[in-house]
């Protein structure tokens, strides 16, 4: 009997869920929240929902599951070990779940967290099709192990390298590899590598079974770089069983509500391309455009008990970013605003300019270059001379940037950049756009690039890639 999985990606937050089954009953593995997506396939293939199972209580999204099982009447598989709030049905190591004519087998494979569960897809003969591996064997790398806290990380990547050679050793060579973090997520502890693998592939390409534990251990804890401040929310609500979300449009707001809302400090999230907002945009406005990770890096620097209000030309811009806010637990923001920004009256404008742009100026007395990528980043390959200030510690720290002159920034892909202009024209200093990928900037003469290790921490497509 061949069992069909198919995949569910959420690639602004870099994590993927599945739906698993028979042609009759379905099994969900890691659901987001916004559950539209896997009742839009349950109804397009003609399946029952027969089971929903997470892997571990997440620490980059608000899980779907609860809400999902209960709509369903389906059975809600959690590990035993974990203190929820909510009733569930709880599992053990090596145990068989029937869902419909296949099954579940857990596998306790402790490291991204203590209670962690992976799951082996089994068939009508009990013949292990593929494994749910969660934040445990990812791509090529292994869920990080320190979200829990730094004073956890040791013991729990040595928990992490034994996890995953048990998995080596339980599994034959041809079973499918299905992770739910390392598509981009920070839940990664180092960079991941294609879209799919085998057991097969990870012995080949994995560091927890390339490498004696020790080393696995040293090695994986010196890669660790920051992870987004929102996921202090994240196990807590998931812990606490999330409800059901709300997508109806948010209230509509004129523009002497914005207003009156900014100055009461609310953030006003303008949801438009970097370029649309460089062009023409509302002062005191935030840059976080549709094209990249909006939730990742603005639920990294929103403050979760501030207000906040979203604004665009366009009205589904509002319901997309609404639909990526409750993944990270931003349920109802306060209001937003539809329309042309030429309404508000007086705009500000930000220049923006290229790599080759800055070789001409670089050093001069009116250009400070400020880089905003993450330390690892930086100290893979940088710009001398350039100030480093990472994007999610730039609110506090912009009085360290000169007042003078010019401010130019750059990141990787130009979108954590543009979310940095607002802070910095906020602090009346004059911000300048560089708008290209940062490997544009190898490519130009006159440039002093600095390089040194390479860089294994996890990448965001919007880190990347520069969308206009």
């Amino acid at each position: 009997m061949a069992l069909t999985v198919i995949n569910i990606d959420t690639p602004t937050l870099g994590d993927r869920s599945y739906i698993a089954h028979d042609g009759k009953t379905a099994l969900a593995v890691d659901p987001q929240r916004d559950i539209d997506r896997v009742q839009a396939i349950l109804d397009r293939e003609g399946l029952t929902l027969g089971g929903v199972v997470e892997t571990h209580m997440h620490n980059d999204y608000v899980s779907g599951g609860l809400v999902l099982a209960q709509e369903h009447g389906a059975k809600y598989i959690v590990s035993e070990m974990d203190p929820v709030s909510f009733k569930r049905t709880t599992v053990v190591d090596n145990q068989v779940v029937p869902v419909g004519s296949f099954a579940i087998k857990t596998v306790h494979t402790p490291g991204h967290t203590y209670t962690h569960m992976s799951y082996a897809l089994l068939d009508g003969n009990e013949q292990a099709q593929g494994i749910f591996t969660g934040g445990s064997m990812l791509h090529g790398s292994t869920g990080r192990p320190d979200l829990l806290g730094w004073d956890h990380a040791r013991e729990l990547a040595g928990l992490q390298h034994g996890s995953l050679n048990r998995l080596a050793g339980l599994l034959e060579d041809g079973v499918n590899v299905h992770p739910t973090h390392g598509f981009g997520s920070f839940c990664a502890a180092t960079a991941t590598c294609g879209d799919s693998s085998t057991i097969a592939d990870e012995k080949k390409t994995n560091p927890a079974l390339l490498l004696e534990k020790e080393a696995y251990i040293v090695q994986t804890l010196a890669g660790l770089d920051v992870f987004p401040a929102y996921y202090k929310h994240m196990g807590p609500a998931n812990h606490a069983g999330p409800g059901p979300i709300d997508l109806s449009d948010l209230a509509r707001m004129t523009t002497d509500e914005i207003m009156a809302a900014m100055n009461t400090g609310a953030w006003i999230v303008d949801l438009r391309t970097r370029t649309s907002w460089a062009a023409g945009h509302v002062p005191g406005t935030m840059s976080f455009g549709l094209d990249g990770s909006m939730a990742t890096y603005l639920g990294w620097m929103f403050p979760y008990d501030k207000q906040l209000v979203l604004m665009s030309d366009k009205a589904i811009d509002i319901s997309n970013a609404q639909r990526e806010l409750v993944r990270i637990g931003i349920d109802r923001p306060a209001g937003s605003y539809v329309g042309e920004v030429s309404k508000f009256g007086e705009l500000g404008t930000t220049r923006t300019v290229s790599f080759k742009d800055l070789s001409a100026v670089i050093g001069g007395q009116d250009v400070h270059v400020l880089d905003v990528r993450r330390t690892s980043e930086r100290e893979a390959s940088h710009i001398e001379p350039s100030l480093h200030i990472p994007l999610h510690e730039l609110e506090g720290r912009v009085n360290e940037l000169p007042t003078d002159g010019e401010i130019w920034v750059h990141c990787a892909g130009a979108y954590r950049a543009a979310a940095a202009l607002g802070i910095i024209e906020n602090s009346k200093r004059t911000a300048v756009l560089i708008n290209e990928p940062y490997d544009a900037c190898l490519r130009v003469d006159g440039l002093n690039i600095v390089t040194g290790h390479m860089d294994a921490g996890p990448v965001s497509p919007s880190d990347v890639v520069a969308n206009v």
